[in-house]
């Protein structure tokens, strides 16, 4: 990727259709790398694995069937990839958006890197996914499923020899648009997460046994609006949602932006600006990810039977959370854990070995493009912000990081959200705003796991706030990420409130005191400075 382009001060501008005036080859002198130039090293001595990525969409870190997240919610594959593979307890995205997230897994770049900011903003010309420095070192690869990455259509994409994808967020059952296989349209026949299960069969069981393959699964599901396969609708109608402690209004020390959001499209007030019953909306979530499940379990009974299932390097993650009532709010785009955690599963007994681990530190969808390279043997581009995981999955103490970024764009399509830079480290997480008039949010993330008790509402732990700022802005610093990026209007904007729903919040109570100086204060100080420097 062009570094020119993370200049400091640089403004993105344009989103869909209105993006054309904005030249990306003008600022940077981007080009694409020619594929001499994306052969990586190759690690001695490291044998290229197979490698299937699972990638589901809105997938919460919770909601699998061994972390008891509820009583129901039944996922026996995942259980399974926990149980004879690894676990990241503490893996996360770095930005809770679809297009973003997604191109952070195949960047190893920060959205402010690789630009892709948010469901609109285009990929910039030459930005390099790791498939194709893959594809360079002899892999067989392809790509299967939901794409949505920078506003961009269901065309084939670089870095893949076989091609299945859909426009945008595409459909669970049949529709108009189809499917778009190797560049040919083609209809989609059935429910699509069992359709994409069957182009991965066919695709895997074609493979040729000489040659290492890569091939990344991206389900539409779990994305809302939520449709079981037939054959799974109101397998969890009788089951009871336990309400997140977190939903209730008025809780003390929450900025009021995200009290205001109760009453809006992403609020539990007006959500998607109607009615929703949450706990409903989460078995539906479950049943739906039933053929995710099943479809997994076929193709690790597929790579059995060709002699390949521990010798594949299985990883299976979400492109990011979903809140279910947590903080008054739905969807994702905050820095809640609910919204910025995601399940990460990797099964290798080849590599890993076959008891079962738990890896405590923080992983990251940035991490995802350098760990992938090492398993096929390939020492990853050093532009890369994230790192190599394969040695915590390994059980191997190793130097890592001790915080992680979090970035997120305000969408003039969905307002509710500000601009938002988090720093989340193993006990503390801090919130910083852009924008935006009202408190940043800090919590003690081992007394408060819920993120129910903001520090900051109350005096005495400012240094400690201040601290964390000064990494986060140092990380942006290091990284280019001192620029806010813009948009140009397109869409529609979905600014409703409910009339009847959730009254306005009040401004924090900490806001209402005295200055500290007044402004006569300040004027003496000013004219006290300008006679010491007339004296000198």
């Amino acid at each position: 990727m062009t570094k020119d382009v993370n200049r400091r001060g640089v403004l993105l501008a344009g989103s869909g259709g209105a993006f054309g005036l904005f030249s990306w080859a003008a600022l940077a002198g981007a080009a694409p790398r020619k594929r001499a130039d994306l052969r990586l090293e190759r690690v001695p001595g490291v044998r290229p694995r197979n490698i299937l990525v699972v990638l589901t969409d809105d997938h919460r870190y919770d909601a699998m069937g061994f972390m008891r997240a509820q009583s129901f919610g039944d996922t026996p594959t995942l259980d399974r990839l926990a149980r004879e593979g690894v676990h990241f307890r503490n893996a996360f995205v770095t930005t809770a958006l679809c297009s973003p997230s997604r191109a952070s897994i195949f960047t190893g770049l920060y959205a402010h890197q690789h630009k892709v900011v948010d469901n609109n903003h285009p990929i910039p010309p030459g930005l390099v996914f790791f498939p194709q420095h893959l594809q360079a070192a002899g892999y067989a690869t392809g790509f299967i499923g939901k794409w949505h990455m920078g506003d961009e259509g269901d065309q084939p994409q670089p870095g893949f020899d076989h091609w299945v994808s859909f426009k945008g967020q595409g459909t669970y059952l049949p529709s108009a648009d189809g499917l778009n296989v190797n560049g040919k349209r083609v209809p989609q026949k059935g429910y699509i997460t069992d359709e994409l299960t069957e182009y991965a069969l066919d695709w895997i069981d074609k493979r040729d046994r000489s040659k290492p393959w890569f091939l990344h699964l991206a389900h539409k599901a779990v994305h809302s609006e939520f449709i079981p396969a037939e054959r799974h609708k109101g397998r969890y109608d009788k089951e009871t949602y336990r309400t997140p402690p977190t939903m209730a209004a008025g809780a003390a020390g929450r900025p009021a932006w995200v009290e205001n959001q109760r009453n809006s499209w992403h609020g539990v007030g007006y959500p998607y600006h109607g009615t929703l019953d949450v706990g409903d909306y989460y078995k539906r979530y479950m049943e739906t990810l039933l053929a995710v499940d099943e479809g997994l379990a076929r193709i690790m009974d597929l790579l059995a039977q060709r002699g390949e299932l521990d010798e594949t390097l299985i990883l299976y993650m979400g492109d990011n959370g979903f809140m279910f009532g947590e903080h008054g709010l739905i969807d994702k785009r905050a820095a809640y854990e609910e919204s910025m955690r995601i399940p990460m599963l990797a099964r290798c007994p080849a590599l890993f070995g076959k008891q079962s681990r738990t890896v405590q530190e923080v992983v990251a969808n940035i991490d995802v493009a350098p760990t992938l390279l090492a398993a096929a043997g390939l020492a990853a581009p050093k532009d890369m912000a994230g790192s190599n995981a394969l040695p915590l999955a390994q059980g191997k103490s190793v130097p890592w990081r001790s915080e992680l970024l979090y970035e997120y764009y305000w969408e003039r399509n969905f307002p509710q959200t500000p601009t938002v830079h988090a720093l989340r480290e193993d006990r503390y997480k801090y919130m910083h705003f852009h924008g935006i008039w009202d408190i940043d949010e800090l919590y003690d993330l081992d007394a408060d796991p819920h993120e129910a008790n903001n520090l900051l509402a109350r005096p005495g732990h400012e240094a400690l706030a201040e601290t964390m700022s000064k990494k986060l802005f140092g990380i942006l610093e290091q990284t280019g990420g001192m620029a806010i990026p813009l948009s140009a209007d397109a869409g529609v904007r979905n600014e409703l409130r409910d009339p009847k729903g959730p009254a306005a919040a009040p401004f924090p109570p900490r806001f209402f005191r005295a200055p500290a100086e007044t402004l006569s204060d300040l004027v003496r100080k000013l004219r006290e400075g300008s006679a010491r420097n007339l004296g000198a």
